[in-house]
């Protein structure tokens, strides 16, 4: 008795198709155009995965600079101002603190600021 591959190969062309559902014309419907679109998608996916983080931390940097202008800094010489007063704090937190919370936000710059000539 011979042996066929049809219900696995048909399991594997289906999984495929179903992947690239919402793609549009001809690669959501025939098999090799939709295996060439699936495998750009998760290459894509997996780039951006790595880019996302890159895009979020120039975000908070962005919000903290533009935050701080307020008190008379600048971002970098903020951050320099907490690693010389030895505050380790992320960038994430001190984007939503300067956002959410702004009260705590101006005492930790003036807290930073005194000693300073930095008016």
């Amino acid at each position: 008795m011979r042996v066929t591959y049809a219900v696995t190969s048909r399991k594997r062309r289906k999984k495929i198709l179903k992947a690239v559902k919402g793609h549009r014309g001809a690669r959501s419907r025939r098999y090799r155009a939709a295996k060439e679109s699936l495998m750009h998608a998760l290459n894509y996916a997996w780039e951006h995965r790595r880019l996302r983080k890159r895009e979020f931390r120039k975000l908070w940097i962005i919000r903290i600079n533009n935050a701080v202008r307020e008190y008379g800094l600048n971002y970098s010489q903020f951050i320099n101002l907490l690693k010389k007063k030895n505050i380790q704090i992320n960038r994430k937190a001190l984007s939503n603190m300067a956002i959410e919370d702004k009260e705590s936000f101006k005492k930790l710059v003036e807290f930073v600021k005194e000693g300073t000539n930095v008016k």
